[in-house]
């Protein structure tokens, strides 16, 4: 049993879940699906092809959108919609929404995926304001 899971949950707390394993990789992918999907300017999902996850609780309140004719696939919670993990049996993926984790991750982005489909608003973001709190 991994002595250091890595854990995480919804933001109403239904679903919590751990997973025992390393990530292998790390992408910000800026697609239209991961936009729309993530309501932002691009996802951002860490995969492993060797991690296990165990539902720690809320199992039943995990949902999963399948875009016909695609191989994109998102899980949520049912109750309050957050970004849950999702593994794809059939090319043996663990695909884990980085917001979705409550620990520290020892893994940084490999890189920003298919900026061609980025958003015109996503550019040179890092240039602008940055706020510690709320605005006002």
């Amino acid at each position: 049993m991994d002595e250091n899971p890595t854990t995480g949950q919804c933001l109403c707390g239904t679903v919590k879940f751990r997973i025992s394993g390393k990530f292998e990789s790390f992408f910000l992918c800026h697609c239209s699906r991961c936009r729309k999907d993530s309501g932002s300017a691009h996802s951002a999902n860490l995969f492993s092809s060797s991690a296990k996850i165990t539902w720690v609780s809320g199992k039943e309140n995990v949902k999963t959108y399948k875009l016909p004719d695609s191989r994109h696939m998102k899980s949520f919670c049912a109750t309050c919609g957050s970004a849950l993990p999702i593994f794809q049996p059939e090319i043996s993926l663990l695909v884990v929404p980085a917001g979705s984790l409550d620990s520290p991750i020892d893994i940084r982005p490999n890189a920003h995926i298919c900026c061609s489909s980025r958003a015109n608003w996503d550019n040179d973001l890092a240039s602008i304001e940055k706020i510690d709190g709320l605005p006002g």
